[in-house]
């Protein structure tokens, strides 16, 4: 079973190439310096930014190569520049997961002898990890691909990922050719990914496009964050859409350009609109309302309904691997998100006509 690691793909994406070595390698830390920061070595540098880190322990991460500056090694001594590129990579051995077949039941849209394209349901995690070694999609496609008369797991490509609240569409390559070919069009952002999401807040303009980097909260390394100035992480473009306004919640379509980790998430949250209940960013309390008790039970309500961030991978589009053909696929919102919208509509009273066409079209 072949799948790529986010961060790598994600670095992958940038102006640099990282050799074979260090593409198999974990990243720990990835960042860029700062425009104002002094030259300083880099030991020095490394054990002021990371916390417990050892003076010691970082020299000999430099020595061993786990540490790359514009993508190649350096020595202790090397005196960091602004705009610099600086990847720590984890230095103890990364755990590796036995890709286990398990009969795990899959909603699949389309299948060839190319590709999966697969609705994946709330709460299921793509592939496995720390935590989540058993009972994810990979596993599922492994068994589901597996032939009784072979040994060996087949070999598919997970050509991308989404998030393990996130429901909705992916594709799976079936062979290598397959594979190579659809993670080019990811590459050059030519494939059509359409979400529809709820998002705190009354937006003022009816369309928009979010453009700010994207990279490891510097403080807190589980989450992102947003950079507009550029300084760090990578180039991350968010286009959305009113498709309908609840007053204090609007529902919105979202098209990504690029595809960076928690992207529409960490987008929302940074022009100031989190997802609904999306507890990661910032969306899983009352953003937007009154001080009434009765409005107050009434989110509570929504929460319990929905208790995951309210986001649908709704399309995937892109062109065929062998026929050279462009193919389209849509999935229906799940009903814990089709729940929560039809009480915000009701409780704010309905739509107007344009608002339903507008919703039923798209």
């Amino acid at each position: 079973m072949r799948y790529e690691d986010e961060e790598i793909e994600d670095l992958e994406d940038g102006d640099g190439e990282l050799s074979e070595d260090a593409a198999e390698k974990v990243i720990r830390e990835q960042f860029i310096v700062n425009k104002g920061q002094e030259p300083v070595r880099i030991d020095k540098f490394l054990q002021n930014r990371i916390e417990g880190a050892t003076r010691n322990k970082i020299q000999q991460a430099i020595d061993d190569e786990f540490v790359l500056v514009n993508g190649k090694p350096v020595k202790s001594n090397h005196k960091i520049r602004p705009g610099e590129e600086i990847i720590l990579f984890e230095t103890r051995p990364a755990e590796h997961f036995e890709i286990v077949p398990e009969d795990i039941p899959l909603d699949i849209v389309y299948e060839d002898e190319d590709l999966l394209i697969i609705n994946k349901k709330v709460g299921m995690v793509v592939h496995p990890g720390c935590g989540n070694p058993r009972g994810t999609l990979v596993n599922g496609i492994a068994f589901y691909l597996k032939k009784e008369e072979s040994e060996e797991l087949p070999r598919v490509g997970l050509v991308h990922r989404i998030d393990k609240d996130t429901s909705g569409l992916l594709v799976v390559a079936k062979t290598e050719e397959a594979m190579s070919k659809i993670a080019a069009q990811f590459k050059k952002h030519t494939v059509y990914r359409r979400y529809v999401a709820l998002a705190w807040g009354n937006f003022e303009e009816e369309e928009g496009t979010v453009e700010a980097h994207i990279g490891r909260h510097q403080r807190f390394r589980k989450i992102m964050a947003a950079y507009p100035d550029g300084d760090h992480g990578k180039e991350a473009i968010t286009h959305y859409k009113v498709l309908e306004r609840f007053n204090y919640v609007t529902m919105l379509e979202l098209r990504l350009e690029t595809g960076r980790t928690h992207q529409i998430r960490v987008h929302m949250k940074h022009i100031g609109h989190p997802l609904f209940n999306d507890a990661t960013y910032g969306g899983d309390y009352i953003v937007k309302g009154t001080v009434f008790t009765k409005y107050k039970q009434f989110v509570e309500n929504c929460f319990r309904l929905i208790p995951r961030h309210a986001l649908h991978a709704k399309e995937l589009g892109f062109v065929h691997p062998r026929t050279g053909e462009y193919i389209h696929f849509n999935s229906e919102i799940p009903d814990d998100m089709q729940s929560v919208i039809e009480k915000w509509r009701s409780y704010t009273g309905g739509m107007t006509s344009q608002l339903r066409d507008k919703l039923d079209n798209a």
